[in-house]
């Protein structure tokens, strides 16, 4: 990693880096749930289903809770503001850190070899369930949907993370839209 590279990146920041807005807050909801605290609601919705515990939650992760205070599928999630503000705070903090580039928008030559580095240092694992959390999270933040899938099948499909409409395998310039400047609020909801 680069110097300027953070020395230990949380899971939706590395799912930033990789996905975009999407694949962060796939890996929050996905956080949230493997700690009781969300779960699928109506089809292709989620829902909270208990308080998020953890008060050293990212604040994305923590903006994702209080989002669901209604259900919503990914894609209201992506709208609601308080969401959008912690995704900008924290592509601002990848910014900084020297990963992600404004204009064009994207990931800098150190953020792809942040991304190299850490799948050569934790491969795709074979199996999702009975992994430590933070394992789970770093695999899905790391390879997207694969893992998803495995880690919490039912959950995924329920709430409609994958499937249509529901995929965090976009690519980077995609997901936050093209001539957009990188701007978060049209961030793959369309």
């Amino acid at each position: 990693m680069d110097s300027a590279a953070p020395s230990r990146l949380e899971p939706h920041a590395i799912a930033l880096l990789r996905g975009g807005p999407r694949a962060a807050v796939t890996v929050a909801v996905l956080s949230l749930h493997l700690r009781g605290a969300v779960g699928a609601g109506r089809v292709g919705t989620m829902r909270t289903t208990g308080p998020a515990a953890d008060r050293s939650l990212p604040p994305l992760t923590k903006a994702v809770h209080a989002a669901l205070y209604r259900p919503a599928g990914l894609r209201q999630l992506l709208d609601r503001q308080a969401v959008r503000r912690a995704l900008t705070g924290l592509r601002d903090e990848l910014k900084a850190a020297g990963l992600l580039r404004t204009f064009p928008p994207g990931r800098t030559r150190a953020g792809r070899r942040t991304l190299k580095s850490l799948r050569a240092q934790h491969p795709l694992p074979d199996h999702g369930p009975g992994l430590p959390v933070e394992d789970q999270l770093l695999a899905v933040a790391l390879y997207g949907d694969r893992a998803l899938t495995a880690v919490a099948p039912r959950f995924t499909r329920e709430a409609g993370l994958t499937g249509r409409g529901g995929t965090t395998e976009r690519d980077l310039r995609q997901s936050w839209g093209s001539g957009g400047g990188g701007d978060i609020t049209g961030c793959g909801t369309a």
